[in-house]
């Protein structure tokens, strides 16, 4: 079966069929070995993203066929509708206890996950870090040589179908603690300093220029961003309301290593 009868084999059952469990699997098995995913870039100069709203589907079919177990993992004992991915060794992926990925996300090769949560639909690039405590939401897309650094948060989204997921691209940096939520673009080797909450309505603001430039959605490629505020005013006075400031760039002349440390200690970004 091609992957283009399965996406209309999965569409008309989601529609009001009655799945069929092994074609739901299957489907699933693609996602899970990376054959297939959620959100893929879609080629050309605008550097775009398609979500493949079939995959979404696939998932939330899964929960429906899937019925509640008990897993045992060494001394772990979960309860749960989804299996845990596993055969790590074989993978080439080094996984530190209690570090658990859903069956149903893709981890490439080279990847480090410290204990850390990946859910399913996930994706992630080769030789990331996913440091301790941090998460990946549900089919978020996390590129190659990413680092999350311990207790980042990115978001997760099955429903709306048509939503797109969190995407942070290659080479990014996302500093302790940031969480990026609802859909948000990280852009490739953008910078992240700790603490810093980007959601789909958070202003990113450029305030390298004359005159600031406001982005929402999405952090440019290369941006070094940290947390700030934006002043409103409302009938009981003006109040700081959350936003992200985008101070400086990342070098594109030198290597990934070298221009993160570089930026790091030039903008002075906590991390």
């Amino acid at each position: 079966m091609t992957v283009t009868d399965l996406a209309e084999r999965i569409e008309a059952a989601f529609d009001g069929g009655d799945p069929d469990p092994d074609l739901v699997e299957e489907a699933i098995g693609l996602i899970d070995r990376g054959e297939v995913r959620v959100a893929e870039p879609s080629g050309g100069d605008g550097g775009g993203w398609t979500v493949n709203e079939w995959a979404k589907k696939a998932i939330l079919l899964y929960f429906r066929v899937r019925e509640m177990e008990t897993l045992e993992v060494g001394p772990y004992e979960y309860h749960d509708k989804i299996p845990l991915k596993g055969g790590w060794a074989e993978r080439n992926v080094r996984v530190v206890p209690p570090a658990t990925v859903r069956h149903g996300a893709y981890v490439s090769p080279g990847t480090v996950l410290m204990p850390s949560y990946v859910n399913i639909g996930a994706w992630i690039g080769s030789g990331t870090m996913v440091d301790t405590w941090a998460t990946v939401g549900s089919c978020a897309q996390i590129g190659a040589d990413v680092h999350l650094s311990g207790g980042v948060g990115i978001g997760g989204v099955l429903e709306p179908l048509q939503a797109a997921p969190v995407i942070v691209e290659d080479g990014a940096f996302l500093g302790s603690r940031a969480i990026v939520v609802e859909g948000v673009r990280i852009g490739a080797r953008a910078v992240l300093g700790a603490n810093v909450v980007i959601t789909a309505s958070t202003p990113v603001i450029d305030v390298t220029g004359p005159e600031p430039v406001e982005h929402r959605g999405q952090v440019p490629p290369g941006s070094v961003v940290i947390p700030g505020t934006r002043t409103k005013s409302f009938p009981a006075g003006d109040y700081g309301l959350p936003a992200a400031l985008i101070i400086g760039r990342r070098s594109a002349s030198t290597d990934l290593k070298t221009s993160l440390n570089d930026a790091l200690r030039t903008h002075a970004v906590a991390v």
